[in-house]
């Protein structure tokens, strides 16, 4: 590779110059995933690989390429994928072959990017750690004492530790932008049914959204171009014909007018965490000197968030993974007596001890007598959520929060105090609420630990009203055309190597 942390646009013109070959860049990222330690990957397409590197130098020979050929892509191991293993980090799907494609894997396929193989996860995408993976914990590059975050902590990780320069995630309630802020690189999830559902496993069905991550603003935006537009298999898929993002592979766009960015004070009312609030004091002035106006914003019921967060999304939960029964595919005990005992052992076995709490509490909150005091109240603030973020957007453009309300945390720290562990979504839940765009990008680190820990990085988080990604992302490319925390990459030799 031209470097050890390449972004697409410095690949994209090693590729275009000859400077370097798709085959032999795929050949040193796979070295470098084959050495790595950090548990990023659940599965890597070794063949297939390199097989779609050399079409993609074929490609380029051509002169046809586009703004993905070639480029290392990882998927998120949520995306159906054909051919290949589909686990969402679960035994129940540990031999499960997917018999087609998502529409994620199929457009980015389409447009030549090379899948380099899945991506490790939190089960079902449950999870702000990624340690309910049946296929172990993922570490931090920053630290490997500490989570990458999660439920996608292991696009993240791989984007952090330079093996891939993009990598898809999916958000439900903030997992795409926590990791990326516990991992010091930026994420975006997009409006919901901005990119297609289809082939994507459901967690939650009515906030689950496929996102991107990468190292620069402007490599999201390549990638997410590519990856969205209407579907007609997801019947949630937006239809964008007024919503069209404009390429960013080419010159990086600008604002194209001055924009007002409003400050919620119930968001930094939470911020309980001095040096935190002096990073985003930080980031305030950057946007500052580039004649940005910031305003107070009120969003009353953000408090309601979480406890709302976890009731819609546990009983969307208990209705999706129903589908699991050892009956057609997946897991499936040993010697069933009867259909019951099937079912009953079947998921025992496959599911771990966090996808069967959100499964019993979802369904508890389903049952007669608590639909509506659980389900059907919960649905009404969300709606209150929601309404409190339009008015906001009637006075400004966007919203600048924090993106956790502290940096990546130990592993293991959290694991015993499943409350403790939904408190680091109050940040990010209510965007998922609202089925806004969001993103997170780096802007600080920590000071140094005791014991000569590593400071470690945080993020800071950008919300804008439906399909208005392409302000989000320039607005996020103005930040980092005039900050450096998006090229601050681990020192991974410090860390005991790859």
């Amino acid at each position: 590779m031209t470097e050890d942390f390449p972004t697409i646009s410095a690949l994209r013109a090693a590729l275009d110059s000859r400077e370097l070959s798709a085959v032999e860049l795929m050949s040193q990222i796979l070295t470098r995933v084959e050495a790595n330690s950090l548990n990023c990957f659940i599965s890597v397409f070794n063949e297939q690989a390199m097989d779609q590197a050399r079409l993609a130098d074929a490609t380029i020979a051509s002169g046809q390429q586009t703004a993905l050929t070639g480029i290392p892509i990882a998927h998120k191991d949520i995306f159906l994928t054909q051919g290949h293993r589909t686990s969402c980090g679960s035994k129940i799907l540990d031999n499960f072959i997917a018999p087609y494609d998502a529409t994620v894997t199929e457009k980015l396929a389409a447009a030549g990017s090379v899948c380099l193989g899945k991506t490790n996860m939190d089960e079902f995408a449950m999870g702000s750690s990624n340690e309910n993976s049946f296929y172990g914990a993922v570490k931090n590059p920053w630290n490997k004492a500490c989570v990458p975050g999660g439920s996608s902590g292991g696009s993240a990780a791989a984007i952090a530790a330079g093996l891939v320069p993009a990598a898809t995630g999916t958000d439900t309630g903030g997992s795409i932008r926590q990791p990326a802020a516990f991992c010091g690189v930026s994420g975006i999830k997009p409006t919901y049914g901005r990119v297609s559902r289809y082939g994507m496993v459901a967690f939650a069905s009515s906030l689950d959204q496929a996102g991107v991550f990468a190292h620069t603003a402007q490599d999201l935006g390549v990638v997410l171009n590519a990856m969205s537009g209407h579907d007609p298999r997801d019947s949630t898929s937006a239809r964008e014909d007024t919503h069209g993002l404009s390429s960013f592979a080419e010159t990086p766009q600008a604002l194209s007018r001055p924009i007002r960015i409003g400050l919620p004070k119930e968001y930094f009312s939470l911020l309980n965490n001095a040096a935190l609030e002096n990073i985003y004091q930080d980031v305030r002035r950057v946007f500052e000197q580039q004649n940005i106006e910031f305003v107070e914003v009120s969003l009353p019921h953000t408090s309601a968030a979480v406890p709302t967060y976890y009731v819609v999304a546990g009983a969307e939960a208990s209705t999706n993974l129903s589908r699991f029964d050892g009956v057609r595919y997946g897991h499936r005990c040993e010697n069933p007596q009867d259909l019951e005992d099937l079912y009953t052992r079947s998921r025992t076995e496959g599911f771990g001890a966090e996808v069967k709490r959100r499964i019993l509490t979802g369904t508890y909150t389903l049952s007669v007598g608590y639909y509506d005091a659980y389900y059907v109240k919960a649905q009404k603030v969300r709606r209150l959520i929601a309404e409190d973020f339009t008015r906001a957007f009637n006075e400004v453009d966007l919203l600048l929060t924090p993106t956790t309300p502290s940096a990546a945390f130990r592993l293991g720290e959290m694991s015993k105090d499943p409350v403790q562990m939904y408190q680091q979504d109050v940040f990010t839940v209510p965007a998922s609420l609202a089925g806004l765009p969001a993103m997170s990008l780096p802007c600080g680190f920590t000071e140094p630990g005791n014991n000569s820990e590593p400071p470690m990085p945080l993020g800071c988080q950008l919300l804008a009203p439906h399909f208005s990604e392409q302000l989000l992302l320039e607005t996020a490319l103005l930040y980092q055309q005039n900050s450096d925390w998006h090229e601050q990459h681990p020192d991974l030799i410090a860390q005991g190597g790859e």
